[in-house]
């Protein structure tokens, strides 16, 4: 037996059973109680699931403002005890995964405060079918509740609760869940469900009516209940086992087809909608739960921000006040505490990142030696505790320890500074064409530079050639395989391994040289661009394109020793032939592309850079490409395709082959 709140008043409905299809549904008049809709709507769970699972996740800190710009962390406090360990059978997590899908639900959750034996605390989460406020004169807040259990009811004092609900317009001491506001839609999703439901269990395999000839004789109600019965027993039934079969007809009937397609029945459709517009109920973002039409790398990033700062923010604060209030008080030594959810943990990006923006934001080394030795699980070392300070950072001197001078003041106007100019004598010693092209292509008043012209004409000639001279060994191993009839003639591991490792370090050399060149054109230094920080998404582009390499491969020859290969070919040496004459001059535009675009953006993302443009620049490009042309975006920002550059490995194969389009970043 279960518990639901209806008008104030606490009625008993018997828990679903799911032997059956037809124990789970909504009723005519829309009274499911929430929990039965929790149970039975699979959006309704999957978002309050989603919500409470975020929450219990993050830990709940016990600190004490000391003063305005410090404050403490207490972990010996009897709230963060208490916290820590509710009671000797549930854990924080389960309490808090317990409190948040209350409110989720219901919007509206009670802890129960008590003593224990030993003379401490625990609190007890009372489910909210349980439970209600009595009824008092007080009408501005609750005095007392009534709980309901196995053995009868019991009223308890507001002091000797936590009592956590939402807003509810006609009285403040009860909540108004959000599942009300979600009824129709609901209902209408359950509604379309039956009927979905009844065309699959009532129809024919070959869904239909039957027709009768006017002059046939009157049927007898025992005949036509007959051939009702028989024909759902044969040729209808609720799974693809239960019926089907040849429809034996008696004479002048005739079979009328009418069947619905799942598209006709708005199947997918249906449930996405309801999945939206309950999401949007709750306020979170649609990819967060799965719903990934207009999802990328980028937007999923921030919306992952987005999520923790608006949408879970407010419900984390109300649960941090509450517990302020209603607990806090409870336990004595009260001053300056307080509890917060530490976010930092979900919000904080990688290592590197906190790094740059720490150091940065102190001007000095911010970590001892043995600190650092500490998050590497390294011991100790003398004198390691005393923070390292550079000779070259000095007090109110530069900004930051990464800063060495002046390589990051720009003249006026876009034009080049003298340390720059020296960058560029220094840099044409080694790639004299790029550094030429910057000079003359330079528009030095807006200072926007194209990826295309900071990479250098040998480097898709360097690519070509470290591609033809993978496929001749791979073409050596495989073709000395199949001569000898090996049963495994193809090393996938192998060939994805050796040609990553190839790829990364083409990538590694091209993303410096035209980092560094767009970088010294708009009068920065070669040492403003982190490699380091790039090598981890490198690695994972190169493996991904030497597997779609490879698997090119491994299916060319496939096919030419299957026989299905193009006419008149049996040779797999054939396959290799193609791949050294001409796949390894589109692989190496396509990568040298890929390559110069990623290094430009990020170059310009690394140092400031603003906004990035989308070009066209051969003459036959895609369509979804060409109308992008002249697209302008800000630097961390994606293109309408989704894409972050042109030949982003987000596209796919299809989207990146052979592709020449390049992008234009712009800084100040």
């Amino acid at each position: 037996m279960a518990f639901a709140v209806s008008e104030g008043k606490i009625r008993s409905v018997h828990k679903p059973t799911y032997s059956a299809p037809a124990s789970v549904r909504l009723t005519d008049d829309l009274t499911q109680d929430y929990a039965q809709i929790y149970r039975s709507q699979q959006p309704v769970r999957t978002v309050v699931d989603f919500l409470a699972r975020n929450i219990a996740q993050l830990s709940l800190h016990t600190f004490r403002r000391v003063g305005e710009t410090d404050r403490q962390r207490l972990r010996d406090h009897p709230l963060a005890t208490l916290l820590g360990a509710p009671n000797a059978w549930t854990t924080s997590y389960r309490l808090m995964r317990g409190l948040v899908s209350d409110l989720g639900i219901y919007d509206r959750a009670l802890w129960l405060k008590s003593r224990t034996s030993s003379g401490g605390w625990e609190i007890v989460r009372v489910p909210p079918g349980m439970w209600k406020v009595a009824n008092t004169d007080n009408w501005l807040r609750p005095e007392a509740f009534i709980i309901t259990g196995a053995r009868g009811k019991m009223t308890v004092a507001a002091k000797d609760v936590v009592y956590f609900r939402g807003y509810n317009p006609d009285d403040d001491r009860n909540a108004t869940s959000p599942i009300e506001t979600l009824r129709r839609a609901l209902s209408e999703e359950y509604s379309a469900g039956q009927m979905r439901e009844q065309v699959m269990r009532n129809g024919a395999r070959h869904s239909g009516y039957i027709t009768r000839p006017k002059e046939a004789k009157e049927w007898s109600d025992a005949a036509a209940r007959r051939f009702k019965t028989g024909w759902r027993e044969q040729y209808a039934g609720w799974s693809a086992t239960e019926g089907g079969g040849t429809p034996v007809l008696e004479d002048g009937m005739t079979f009328v087809p009418a069947s619905q397609s799942a598209t006709d029945l708005q199947y997918i459709e249906s449930r996405k909608l309801t999945r939206e517009e309950v999401a949007a109920a709750y306020f979170i973002p649609p990819p967060m739960i799965g719903i990934l039409d207009n999802a990328s790398f980028s937007n999923i990033t921030e919306q992952h921000k987005m999520l923790y700062q608006d949408t879970l923010g407010p419900r984390l604060k109300e649960i941090q006040e509450e517990i302020a209030l209603q607990l806090l008080p409870d336990l004595g030594d009260t001053e300056g505490v307080y509890v917060e959810f530490n976010m930092q943990e979900k919000l904080r990006g990688s290592f590197e990142e906190q790094a740059a923006h720490l150091q940065t934001s102190v001007g000095a080394p911010y970590l001892t030696r043995n600190e650092a030795r500490a998050r590497a699980n390294l011991h100790s070392v003398p004198g390691g505790d005393e923070l390292v300070t550079p000779l070259n950072v000095l007090v109110g001197g530069q900004a930051s320890p990464s800063d060495s001078g002046t390589q990051n003041e720009r003249a006026a106007g876009g034009a080049l500074t003298k340390d720059a100019v020296d960058m560029l004598l220094k840099l044409s010693e080694t790639h004299p064409d790029a550094v030429g092209r910057v000079i003359r292509e330079m528009d030095r008043k807006s200072m926007r530079i194209r990826a295309k012209e900071q990479a250098p004409p040998t480097h898709e000639a360097k690519v070509e050639e470290v591609m033809a001279a993978f496929f001749e060994r791979q073409s050596r191993s495989v073709l000395s395989a199949l001569g000898t009839k090996a049963p495994k003639w193809w090393d996938e591991e192998r060939w994805d391994r050796e040609l990553a490792a190839d790829l990364l370090a083409l990538a590694l050399e091209t993303t410096k040289a035209a980092a560094v060149a767009a970088l010294v054109a708009v009068g920065f230094s070669a040492d403003d661009y982190d490699l380091a920080r790039t090598e981890a998404f490198l690695a994972e582009v190169a493996k991904s394109r030497a597997a779609m390499i490879n698997a090119t491969t491994r299916e060319q020859v496939g096919a030419i020793v299957s026989g299905a290969g193009p006419a008149g070919v049996t040779d797999p040496a054939h396959a290799f032939d193609v791949a050294k004459d001409s796949r390894a001059g589109s692989i190496a535009t396509t990568l040298v592309t890929t390559f110069a675009a990623f290094a430009t953006t990020e170059a310009a993302r690394q140092n400031g850079g603003s906004q990035k443009t989308w070009l066209v620049t051969s003459g036959d490009p895609r369509a979804s490409h060409a109308s992008m042309h002249g697209e302008t975006v800000g630097i961390d920002e994606s293109f309408s395709n989704g894409a972050n550059w042109p030949g982003d490995p987000v596209l796919g194969a299809e989207g990146v082959s052979n592709c020449r389009c390049d992008v234009e970043v712009t800084f100040g």
